[in-house]
């Protein structure tokens, strides 16, 4: 059966052309609809319309390209080397992210890079910080013996790395470090425009996080403001290879951010052999959760043949609370959510959902920013 067009866009004939190009390029069908014959430059409300399969790819082409921005493309002529980005801050908790960071770029055929922050004398900050990855430093302490005790860190874990390579606990990959001063999430988002990784793989304290630690989070902040895929890990999960992670959940608030999310998703699990759990943000009393639940999952089916997709709709009531019980009984691994990026003010008195289930769950989160 033929597929169905959808209008992916209505623009000037112009822009509609510029964005033609754009996805005939990337071996999207595109049609263009409702153009003046006599004089096709002063077409108003042209439709960019496209073979309905190809609307995940097409939307998330549009939303990686800026296409309608000023900005030269200079980074779209650059060829797409795939790398695993891994800041720590030799922790136990970072080690658990460095193995299973590593074991990912195994899979994906990634390059990692092991990353640390860390503070200098004259640097000092007057916030509190949870999880800091760097180092708080006495005043008396000069930078060079600073940036001496990072490196030694550094080649120690370097050093573990290695010798798990060796004895087989961890695949052969190609890995670097590097060292930044500052603060830890600008130098984290700033190397990000850098080293553009596909992937950033974070340790977290999870539950045992304290309530203060919920505004200093440097995982929490990367998330907030980073547009990168970031696989936060808690200190007490279970595995260190995505492999092992069987049931995968995935966050839905019924909108078109969550399509383009969910291809991100699927591009970034490809290879494993994983049970999809659909299931609703809201937890409102309402009989059309289920519905829209059915609908996504049917949507998502269609585009993704081969993908073992179900829906479950959370428990009424406080959604933290539903979704500790959802994992519980359906066995999460991890848990898969798009976030989107908001103002300061938006982050500090009412943080994401994302940034909540940081702190309340010890089940690893994968947030995409849709």
């Amino acid at each position: 059966m033929e597929d169905k067009l959808v209008t992916l866009a209505i623009h000037t004939f112009e822009k509609a052309q510029i964005l033609k190009t754009i996805l005939e390029t990337e071996g999207i069908e595109v049609y263009i609809h409702n153009v003046n014959q006599i004089q096709p430059v002063v077409s108003a409300g042209v439709r960019v319309r496209i073979k309905e399969s190809d609307l995940p790819h097409a939307l998330r082409i549009i939303e990686d390209s800026k296409w309608l921005s000023e900005d030269t493309p200079e980074e779209a002529t650059t060829p797409q080397v795939k790398k695993i980005l891994i800041p720590v801050d030799f922790s136990d908790y970072s080690i658990k992210a460095c193995e299973l960071g590593i074991n990912y770029a195994y899979h994906a055929g990634a390059e990692v890079m092991i990353m640390h922050a860390y503070f200098s004398p004259y640097f000092p900050s007057a916030i509190p910080m949870g999880d800091t990855l760097a180092y708080q430093v006495n005043e008396e302490e000069s930078v060079q013996n600073v940036l001496k005790r990072v490196q030694i860190d550094m080649e120690n874990i370097c050093t573990l790395i290695n010798r798990k390579i060796q004895s087989g606990e961890l695949p052969k990959v190609k890995y670097n470090y590097v060292l930044r001063e500052g603060l830890p999430e600008e130098e984290i988002l700033a190397y990000c425009k850098e080293y553009h990784p596909t992937l950033i793989v974070m340790g977290t304290r999870g539950k045992s996080q304290k309530d203060m630690d919920l505004i200093g989070s440097v995982t929490g902040e990367v998330i907030e403001v980073n547009k990168v895929p970031v696989l936060a890990i808690p200190e007490n999960v279970r595995f260190n290879d995505l492999s092992e992670a069987k049931n995968i959940a995935f966050a839905t608030s019924f909108n078109q951010r969550d399509l383009v999310a969910f291809d991100e998703f699927m591009e970034i699990v490809k290879g494993y052999d994983i049970q999809i759990h659909l299931f609703n943000i809201s937890t409102s009393k309402n009989e059309w959760n289920e519905i829209r639940l059915t609908g996504v999952r049917e949507y998502f089916q269609k585009q993704y043949p081969d993908a073992n997709i179900t829906y479950s709709v959370l428990a009424d009531g406080d959604l933290l609370l539903a979704i500790e019980k959802f994992v519980r009984d359906e066995q999460i691994d991890v848990i898969a959510l798009s976030t989107y990026r908001r103002n300061i003010l938006a982050r500090m008195f009412n943080p994401s959902i994302a940034r909540k289930m940081l702190f309340h769950t010890d089940t690893p989160l994968l947030v995409m920013h849709a």
